[in-house]
């Protein structure tokens, strides 16, 4: 079933990005303004934030079969839906309800895993789907150029195919993946009723093990020093990825002379040296008895690059923005196994979600700051000095955060189940 669900998050992260490509035709087509696309673009993270805890719910409800390729085939019908924008307010509903048919999809996946698989195994499953997001920045450029290339193909205009063409995918795929998926494990018919037993004894370990630990609320968890500490740095991450994600495509619009697909390829480059750097710097960390510093310099990194990308030509500010991308890879790479063992156990999970829930608001800032900032100013360049200090003032927290649940130090074992995960979206 892995494969399955890594498929779907590679279409998902293209699906929720693809806008991104196509900001210049809105502008024509349907008058959508830069503040309109920056405020559109983050809309679908008020939807996804204000549905994901219900989406939970109804996962444990109905099972993932039923669940998650409802979610599926839910966002296709939307993208399928954004080919007919005809005006901004279709646009800012259509993106805030591709955000409430997305809710729920990624936590609804890792809470699957708790379902399927003890702590033992759940890392490396957790670590082979995270592999779909960062794919999914690669190959997003190319694909969507390519469908671009059908401008006025049948009368229609590129965007409008864009939409179309991986919208119906999306439906067509989320049928697929319910032939494929079981929501509980005595429905699985490849595993023996020996196997079945044993691994339904070992998930209920684990699940008791889990429900011995107190409850806390979060509210209560949003005054605690660490996970303050933690949702600024992530918030102030969040900020930068997104912005990437969604004003890449123009701002190598503005090289000027290219094809959408040559848009496209470019727009592949800064991921693809992001990913790179993001697992040789992991390799390199797994063992060491403090990640702070190395995240410390990631941000520093990030900053450098939004900064320098104010500078030069268009070619220099890509080379610029892949170095903030790469930045802000390593970041997320450090980030989150740091804040997985910097919380005692008793409040790691409601810990995390808060700080996932709330950083990723950065999502929604971002854009529309942007969008806000090149129609008054005409730049994109105020944008980038935000995000230059955003890094850089993530850095008081960053110091701020214990290192271990405890405050210890020592050398990491990069086995340990919280190690393996990466947990969030930073993506």
């Amino acid at each position: 079933m892995v494969p399955v669900l890594v498929l779907m998050l590679l279409i998902n992260q293209m699906d929720r990005t693809n806008v991104g490509f196509v900001q210049d035709d809105l502008r024509a087509d349907v008058g959508v303004s830069a503040t309109a696309y920056g405020l559109g673009a983050g809309l679908f993270f008020i939807g996804y934030a204000l549905f994901e805890v219900p989406s939970n719910m109804l996962l444990e409800r109905f099972g993932a079969r039923v669940w998650l390729t409802r979610i599926m085939i839910t966002w296709g019908a939307v993208i399928l839906a954004m080919c007919f924008i005809h005006n901004v307010w279709t646009f800012y509903g259509l993106r805030f309800l591709l955000g409430v048919a997305e809710a729920g999809f990624f936590p609804g996946v890792l809470l699957y895993f708790t379902q399927w698989l003890p702590d033992s195994s759940r890392g490396r499953a957790g670590a082979i789907f995270l592999g779909g997001s960062a794919t999914a920045y690669i190959v997003t450029g190319p694909i969507t150029g390519a469908l671009l290339e059908l401008h006025g193909a049948g009368g229609f205009a590129g965007w409008r195919w864009m939409f179309a063409l991986e919208g119906g995918f999306s439906i067509l795929f989320g049928i697929f993946a319910g032939f494929f998926l079981v929501s509980r494990i005595g429905d699985a018919r490849w595993l023996t009723q020996e196997e079945k037993d044993a691994l339904s004894a070992a998930v209920e370990r684990d699940r008791r093990a889990r429900d011995r630990a107190p409850r806390t609320s979060q509210l209560r968890l949003l005054f605690h020093p660490q996970v303050a500490s933690m949702t600024c740095v992530f918030f102030a991450m969040a900020l930068t990825g997104y912005a990437i994600t969604f004003w890449l495509p123009s701002l190598i619009d503005d090289i000027g002379g290219l094809s959408p697909f040559e848009i496209g390829l470019l727009a592949a480059v800064p991921w693809i040296c992001a990913v790179a750097a993001m697992y040789t710097v992991s390799h390199f960390t797994d063992r060491a008895p403090d990640r702070r510093p190395y995240l410390a310099v990631a941000l520093v990194v990030s900053a450098v690059g939004t900064f320098f990308a104010t500078l030069g030509s268009p070619w220099f500010g890509l080379a610029a923005i892949t170095l903030a991308a790469v930045g802000g890879k390593c970041a997320a790479t450090l980030f989150w196994p740091m804040a997985q063992s910097g919380l005692d156990a008793r409040i790691a999970a409601p810990g995390l979600a808060v700080v996932n829930s709330i950083g990723n608001l950065g999502g929604f800032v971002s854009p529309t700051l942007f969008g806000y900032l090149k129609d008054t100013t005409g730049s994109t360049n105020g944008g980038l000095y935000t995000l230059s200090a955003a890094s850089l003032l993530a850095l008081l927290g960053v110091f701020v955060i214990r290192p271990h649940g405890g405050g210890k130090t020592g050398p990491r074992t990069p086995d340990a189940p919280g190690d393996r995960l990466a947990v969030g979206e930073a993506r």
